[in-house]
């Protein structure tokens, strides 16, 4: 059986507090802009397109495609990183896990898991679709 990795407990700031009470309930929600419509993933107070400050979270489907990888083999457990863009638009770091980490592909279909971070906070990760 393969060892799982550590996962570090994210710190939530008053901008991300809504995204992590939604991860515990594994839901991944991305800020989308009242004013040009456009979805932004990290969470912020200002639209990093239109500068808008009026914004509304949404539920994100919980798919995307690998745009790029790195798998850390040095790593005491090795696991891969990569940057996923969702089906929303935006791209956001993350890593896949659940997976043969040979097996992973710059344009493969994934989907959103959630692991357990240190203090038990779910973070979304994602997995081969």
């Amino acid at each position: 059986m393969a060892q799982e990795r550590k996962i570090i407990a994210p710190l939530p700031f008053p901008e991300t507090a809504a995204y992590w009470e939604a991860a515990a309930h594994g839901k991944l929600l991305l800020k989308r802009c009242a004013g040009c419509g456009t979805y932004c993933f990290y969470p912020r107070v200002l639209c990093p397109y239109c500068f808008n400050e009026q914004s509304e979270w949404r539920e994100a489907s919980g798919t995307g495609t690998i745009y790029s990888f790195s798998v850390m083999r040095r790593a005491e457990v090795p696991y891969a990183i990569a940057y996923v863009t969702l089906a929303e638009g935006p791209t956001m770091m993350s890593n896949i896990v659940d997976c043969d980490l040979e097996a992973i592909r710059i344009g493969q279909r994934v989907r959103l898991v959630f692991k357990p971070a240190e203090n038990g906070q779910q973070v979304p990760m994602f997995t081969l679709a």
